[in-house]
Parts: C-alpha cells; sequence; structure tokens
C-alpha cells in the first residue's frame, strides 16, 4: 500500500499520509514518497491540496524515531536534508495548501503542517516540537517555521520544553487559522479549499508567491515584488473576463488558468 496517497475532487487535491500503524511516522520512504507525489501534482489542474494523516489519532506524530536513532552526525544532518528539501518543496507549491490536522502533530508532524500555508485543526490535534526530550533540536525547519508563526518567544518556550500544546492554545497563538470537531474537520476543509479553488488561479498563485516572497525582504524590496506579481495578472483571459463581468454587473465565467 502507498504510504502517501493523492486523490483528486475536482480542482482539490487531498494528499494523505497513509502509515496510521505507526501514526504516520515519517521515515525515509515516506519521505521519499511525498516527493514523487508532490512532483506528480499538475498545477494548472489542481488549485488547491489539502494535506492530512490516515486514521483518527495522528496527522503525523514525527519523524520515525527508530530510523533516526543509530544515525551517525553526518546521517543526521543527511536526514535533516532531506526532509527540509520535501518539507520546502511543499512550501514554495505554486498553489494554496491547506494542513488539516486530524490529530498528533508532532516533531516532523508540526514541521509538515507548518510547511502549509494554512492550518485547520481538530478538536483533538496535539502539536509540539519535543526533540530536545530526545537529545536533538527540530530537523525539518522547526526552530525555523515555528517563530515566524507564533513569535520568537512563543517557539522558544514550546521548543525549550518539548512541551505539547493542544488545539485551543494553536488557535490563540496563531498556529492554527480554526478548530473544528474531528467529524467536521475534512468537510470544512473541502469547503475551505474549493473556495480558494473557485478563484482566479493566476492572481492566488501570485498572492501566495507575494506574500512568501515579500515576507523574506525589507518593505521597499517587498513593495516591488507585489508591484511585479500585480502587472503580471492583467491581459490575463481571468482578469479580462472578471472585469468585465464586475462593470457589466453580470456574474463572470468561471476561471481558466489563462
Amino acid at each position: 500500500m502507498a504510504l502517501v496517497e493523492l486523490e483528486l475532487k475536482d480542482q482539490v487535491g487531498i494528499l494523505t499520509i497513509n502509515r496510521p500503524e505507526a501514526l504516520n511516522a515519517l521515515n525515509d520512504q515516506v519521505i521519499s514518497e511525498l516527493d514523487k507525489v508532490l512532483d506528480s501534482i499538475d498545477v494548472n489542474t489542481v488549485r488547491c491540496l489539502i494535506v492530512t494523516g490516515a486514521g483518527q489519532k495522528a496527522f503525523v506524530a514525527g519523524a520515525d524515531i527508530a530510523q533516526m536513532s543509530g544515525l551517525t552526525k553526518a546521517e543526521g544532518e543527511a536526514f535533516g536534508k532531506l526532509g527540509n528539501d520535501v518539507f520546502r518543496k511543499l512550501e514554495t507549491l505554486p498553489i494554496p495548501t491547506i494542513a488539516a490536522v486530524n490529530g498528533f502533530a508532532l516533531g516532523g508532524g508540526c514541521e509538515l503542517s507548518m510547511s502549509c500555508d494554512i492550518r485547520l485543526a481538530s478538536e483533538t490535534a496535539v502539536f509540539g516540537q519535543p526533540e530536545v526530550g530526545l537529545g536533538i533540536t527540530p530537523g525539518f525547519g522547526g526552530t525555523q517555521r515555528l517563530a515566524r508563526l507564533v513569535g520568537m518567544g512563543k517557539a522558544k518556550e514550546m521548543i525549550y520544553t518539548a512541551r505539547n500544546i493542544k488545539a485551543p492554545e494553536a488557535l490563540a497563538c496563531g498556529l492554527v487559522q480554526a478548530v473544528y470537531p474531528a467529524e467536521e474537520l475534512m468537510a470544512e476543509a473541502e469547503k475551505m479549499a474549493a473556495r480558494i479553488a473557485g478563484n482566479a488561479p493566476i492572481a492566488v498563485r501570485a498572492c501566495k508567491k507575494a506574500i512568501n516572497d515579500g515576507t523574506q525582504v525589507d518593505m521597499d524590496k517587498a513593495i516591488v515584488v507585489e508591484e511585479k506579481l500585480f502587472g503580471s495578472c492583467f491581459e490575463t483571459k481571468d482578469q479580462r473576463s472578471a472585469m468585465a463581468a464586475f462593470v457589466e454587473k453580470r456574474k463572470h465565467d468561471p476561471f481558466e488558468n489563462c
């Protein structure tokens, strides 16, 4: 059975880490399959991607400790690079991504969720970076993305103490954008994804790039990033037809990636 599955529903992709017997823990095979699945996504067809975990207990409970326990320094660094490269590929995927966190999201699981644009959680979700309790640092971007999302103080507190937080606290500190009953999580994620998919895809992708690229530079440079991406939307069929419909006070045609 594939450890990473991709299901397509109209213009929405649902990517599932499918290793429930190990709480969807990340090993070399899972990360390698995730890499291949991400490469297979046609961003001209799929307009939004949902990432979730199989089963009722875990999104991804972390990296596979049994695999990591005997690594040398060089092997540990290589494993970190493997995860970082794939998670960065997810983070920079041109289309929007939503993590539907349906249970434990610890270590590599928390880091996987943070590589997505938006995080929605079930009421049973638990987040954390427990690595210092195992004698290591977060290795798949946890020390970098967590601080950017929740602030340096909160990130240091979570990482230094290895304390897990439940969904309400994750919502309060900005790690997730919404919390739902477990049985409603995927329906809500699909509803959001469908709404995103219904908007002009070229414009949505440009917005993602503007936000991601602009937040890495100072404001003067960031404004230039926005200007160029703003300009790139003009003369597209979607821009022309949507603005014409607005001016003419009629409903616009479905957007077509052009």
